[in-house]
């Protein structure tokens, strides 16, 4: 007994005395310390501690006599966005590390700032890094997949993932993480996906828990596979495979895993039978097709349709393009609103997102079906929101030719989350997202609407990854008019943002998509064509003057598209629908005018002629092909295009970046 109770004592005094050692080891001085100015707000980035016990960091500012301690950060963030609302701000700062034991590191070296007016590139920029951080930072610890809103929200969003899966390339092509770190994620992601995921036929489910892979209903009957959202991550996974494209052991073994996700999918079991003409959403072990939801545009899932048919394992015809999407009898519109043509959907467009999911990966620039050009058609459905927004009907606060874009997105507070459209469903909310995404197709437009919403609403709209989800300014809440902005973040509202931003500065996105064997064939298959000279007189009114317009994107990589117009001598009838606003355009006379376009390069040497032809009166575009002059194409450079119709001549520069 006296010895029991002498080793107890002995166990006792050992633990306290363990317990009352003092840590005295202070973490590392951060490193990497850096400053990045905007026009209203800084960034200071730097590199993560590792230290275990890490409880922080704190960020000093002098105060023009000293470095005083200003903020912290928690511990597991290494960056702070610091909101000054004005420019010409200056400051200068330092950081330090800090442990839980209270120890603290040295400081590091200071970094100055100062807020000042941003160019349009700078706003891009900002914009992308911005939002990439929902995608890096705010990701999944365990599984890597993108989380499905912010705040608060535990479930991961498969399609969401495909999009930030798109987003970590841009994330290396801007220099934000390597190439090595975006290879280390997307490892993470993919055997979480192969190994832990529920998989149902080889789809995905809708939401998942990225800690035990298992699936999170989405309703009430769907707890099994979505091949909506399926087809999404595989949009992203197919761009991942064709960017890393180097012959090392790493690379090839990431896209092998791919190819394993990607020929695994049954797309043919969401076919439900044989002989049916449509896609079905979702399946459950469960419940069965118990959802019953056919897959059918027009709306956000011609990708799905198009992997569906592209896949090299489990294809389904590729007569359920036009039998099953594209197969309602109101699929086609061709209706004018605003002076802009639809050929496709319903009235007023629609909600935006229907233009951007699809098109992350398929560059619908210059292939087109029986219906249209899908490029051009969603550059139509951007500007009739646009033009909805400005004239706006509805006496909504806020809406104006700077201020638009109606799509799915959060909503004010009694309605949640809703799929917001001109006229059908229209409460006063705008979605950052829904005009910022339209950049490919609408690129001045939209710029214009992300500097506007920054000046304007400063930190109300803009936070840690960038626009928040929506804001409405004519919410009233028990009779009193006032503003709402959300708080929070959808990763398939962020996603598309990056993305298409990326697509209009460099066509990353695209072409690494396109690049994919199985896609082209597919998109023939189904009844697409090429489509490099396209008259688009018919979007909006035969035009009354010559003009060359910018090439876009301009930059460019490989391809980029030049449009102009030719006028008409005959009379123009405009026949206005007051109840809809449509424009109607009748053209007496249809003489034709000699035209022709000749590339050169910077010491005019001519390059090609691209159109030697007659044409009638309207707007036109052509595409430009630099990859198509032999070996590895044209060199980068700058090169100057000239349209020529009878007396009206006139040039414009474009620079190829490869």
């Amino acid at each position: 007994m006296k010895i029991f109770l002498n080793s107890v004592i002995v166990f006792i005094s050992t633990c306290t005395t363990i317990y009352s050692q003092t840590d005295v080891t202070a973490p590392v001085k951060p490193s990497g310390f850096k400053s990045i100015s905007y026009e209203l707000h800084i960034d200071l980035i730097w590199e993560a501690n590792t230290e275990g016990d890490l409880a922080g960091y704190k960020i000093y500012r002098y105060d023009g006599t000293d470095y005083r301690y200003y903020t912290s950060v928690v511990s597991g963030k290494n960056y702070i966005s610091l909101f000054s609302g004005n420019v010409g701000v200056s400051g200068k700062y330092k950081l330090s590390a800090y442990d839980f034991a209270g120890n603290e590191s040295l400081l590091t070296d200071s970094v100055m700032t100062l807020t000042s007016i941003m160019s349009d590139d700078e706003f891009l920029d900002m914009t992308q890094r911005a939002t990439f951080r929902y995608f890096w930072d705010y990701s999944d610890p365990n599984s890597g997949l993108a989380r499905e809103r912010y705040p608060n929200d535990p479930a991961c969003a498969i399609g969401g993932t495909g999009f930030g899966i798109m987003a970590m390339l841009v994330g290396i092509e801007r220099n934000y993480i390597s190439r090595e770190q975006g290879i280390q994620r997307l490892l993470k992601i993919l055997d979480f996906l192969i190994n832990k995921a529920d998989k149902f036929h080889g789809a995905f489910p809708h939401w998942i828990n990225g800690t035990t892979g298992k699936v999170i209903p989405f309703g009430s009957n769907d707890n099994g596979g979505d091949i909506v959202e399926t087809s999404y991550l595989i949009q992203g996974l197919l761009t991942a495979r064709q960017y890393f494209n180097l012959d090392n052991l790493i690379e090839k073994s990431l896209r092998d895993k791919i190819n394993y996700v990607w020929e695994n999918v049954e797309w043919d079991w969401y076919q439900r039978s044989p002989y049916s003409d449509y896609l079905y959403w979702n399946w459950s072990p469960d419940f069965g097709w118990a959802v019953n939801v056919k897959v059918q545009g027009w709306n956000e899932t011609l990708i799905t349709y198009l992997l569906a048919i592209a896949s090299p394992t489990h294809p389904i015809p590729a007569e359920l393009y036009y039998g099953g999407f594209a197969g309602s009898p109101d699929y086609k519109n061709y209706n004018s609103y605003y002076g802009y043509r639809l050929y496709v959907g319903k009235s007023y467009a629609g909600p935006l997102f229907f233009t951007h999911y699809s098109f992350l990966g398929f560059d619908p620039h210059n292939y087109r079906d029986k219906f249209t050009n899908y490029f051009e058609h969603n550059r139509n459905a951007a500007l009739v929101h646009k033009a909805y927004c400005t004239q706006n009907t509805l006496n909504f606060n806020g809406y104006g030719e700077n201020c638009w874009g109606l799509t799915a997105s959060y909503s004010i507070p009694g309605v949640g989350y809703s799929a917001h459209e001109p006229v059908f469903n229209d409460n006063g909310t705008i979605a950052p997202t829904a005009a910022i995404s339209s950049i490919a197709y609408t690129p001045q437009e939209s710029i214009e609407v992300i500097k506007h919403l920054y000046r304007t609403y400063k930190n109300k709209i803009w936070w840690d990854y960038g626009f928040k989800d929506a804001f409405n300014l004519t919410y009233s809440s028990k009779g009193i008019n006032g503003e709402w902005f959300s708080d929070g973040y959808l990763a398939i509202d962020q996603g598309p943002i990056i993305v298409m931003i990326e697509n209009y500065r460099t066509q990353l996105l695209w072409n690494n998509f396109m690049k994919n064997p199985e896609i082209e064939a597919a998109l023939f298959a189904m009844g697409f064509s090429r489509d490099t000279l396209t008259a688009v007189n018919d979007a909006e009114i035969v035009p009354e003057e010559y003009k060359l317009f910018d090439n876009y994107p301009n930059p460019f990589n490989f391809s980029t598209t030049i449009e102009y117009m030719i006028p008409s001598s005959a009379s123009l009838t405009m026949l206005r629908n007051l109840r809809d606003n449509s424009v109607d355009n009748k053209v007496v006379g249809n003489e034709t005018q000699g035209v022709k376009i000749m590339v050169y390069d910077i010491l005019g040497r001519e390059i090609s002629t691209l159109l030697n032809m007659e044409q009638k009166p309207g707007k036109y575009k052509v595409l430009f092909d630099a990859s198509s002059f032999g070996g590895d194409g044209l060199p980068s450079g700058v090169y100057i295009y000239k349209f020529q119709s009878g007396k009206f001549v006139q040039s414009k520069k474009m620079v190829l970046l490869k």
